[in-house]
């Protein structure tokens, strides 16, 4: 697609990039984008993509605008209360570039439909807050060959991942299958305003990357983000030849909706409050839980609780035989993201009932024990 006199002089800044050029730019616009989630992951993400000249952009969320999505939701304004979503989110994108094309989605997404939407496309973010739709979104993407950027937010951590079809893990490889409310939303557990706006820019450099072929995708690698460390980890992870979707004999062959979806032997992770663990090492009728620390080295030296272990997050696939004998670890780490991912890679390795401690070591200071220092 040649560009226009108008797209050379909106874009100039990407032409004057070599590793893009006017090449790259028509691949932008060229493309054709889903975001799954006009919230807090895809309100960035879809406004950097339609600033760039993506040539199609789709929205897809059935909710409407609240107030209290406007601390983070960027693509809303207090004007756009009550809307839908999906349409509200498409004028703001085609106020900000009236070159490229949006479409709206306000729907929920089925099995029913999951393929119709996604078979328009050529690429899909991942901005949901419902596990049950993560699957479902990961599922679809592998069955019809469709990369896949996809992120999480948790209170002050983020994650986010690339799955390119043939060339890595997809997301159930990576993360078990988890029975919807085993993992606390954004309205339950609370999430800083910014941090979406930084794992959905992620997710738009991610599409950037894959639509015009530069740069290395995080293909094979698990990004996380701590907001109060201003820290990020990477870790490898493994295409599993088991996988149910992606693996060598799958067997989710079609997108099926969450009631239908296997769901990962024993129970969802358990959720526990500083003042419960509290209690719960107080008591001494009961055995004491295995307390497992999953932040660095340097971090645990510098403050943990009495009698946990430390298992730095990217140790932990080649460790789990460490926990394996003990029923319902606890996962620690400094604010309660990493020790989320953590409790998920133990529950599909067969470990009984792993437990978060919500807030991590900080809620811990502030809740218990002032004088721990956390790193």
């Amino acid at each position: 697609m040649t560009l226009t006199a108008s797209e050379r002089a909106r874009y100039q800044r990407h032409l004057a990039l070599t590793e893009i050029g006017a090449a790259g730019q028509e691949k932008l616009k060229a493309a054709r984008v889903l975001v799954v989630g006009a919230g807090g992951l895809g309100s960035p993400a879809a406004l950097y993509l339609a600033a760039a000249g993506c040539g199609t952009v789709g929205l897809v969320d059935c909710d409407r605008v609240e107030l209290s999505n406007l601390q983070r939701q960027v693509l809303f304004d207090s004007s756009g209360i009550a809307r839908s979503k999906a349409e509200a989110g498409r004028e703001r994108l085609a106020s900000l570039n009236p070159e490229i094309r949006v479409l709206a989605h306000a729907l929920e997404l089925k099995a029913a439909n999951v393929c119709a939407v996604f078979e328009d496309y050529d690429l899909v973010l991942d901005g949901t807050d419902r596990l049950s739709t993560r699957y479902l979104v990961n599922d679809a993407c592998v069955i019809l060959g469709l990369p896949l950027v996809s992120a999480a937010i948790h209170r002050f951590e983020g994650q986010v991942m690339t799955y390119v079809p043939g060339g890595g893990p997809c997301y159930r490889c990576v993360f078990p299958q988890a029975p919807e409310g085993g993992v606390a939303n954004c309205a339950q557990a609370g999430v800083l305003g910014v941090l979406p706006g930084v794992l959905g820019t992620l997710q738009a450099t991610e599409a950037i990357k894959l639509i015009t072929g530069v740069g290395e995708p995080l293909t094979g690698r698990l990004l996380t983000y701590d907001a109060l460390e201003m820290r990020f980890h990477e870790f490898r992870v493994a295409r599993r030849p088991d996988c149910a979707v992606c693996g060598d004999a799958p067997t989710i062959t079609e997108p099926r909706d969450p009631a239908a979806l296997p769901t990962a032997a024993g129970p969802a992770v358990r959720r526990l409050t500083a003042a419960a663990l509290h209690e719960l090492l107080r008591d001494a009728r009961a055995p004491a839980p295995r307390l497992v620390d999953v932040r660095e080295v340097y971090e645990f030296s510098a403050g943990h609780l009495d009698g946990s272990i430390n298992i730095p997050l990217g140790e932990l696939p080649e460790r789990l035989a460490e926990i394996a004998p003990h029923e319902a670890p606890v996962f620690i780490c400094r604010s309660g993201g990493r020790s989320l991912a953590a409790c998920e890679l133990a529950l599909r390795a067969g470990v009984a009932a792993p437990a978060n401690l919500d807030g991590g070591l900080l809620a811990w200071a502030a809740e218990v024990d002032p004088e721990l220092n956390v790193a």
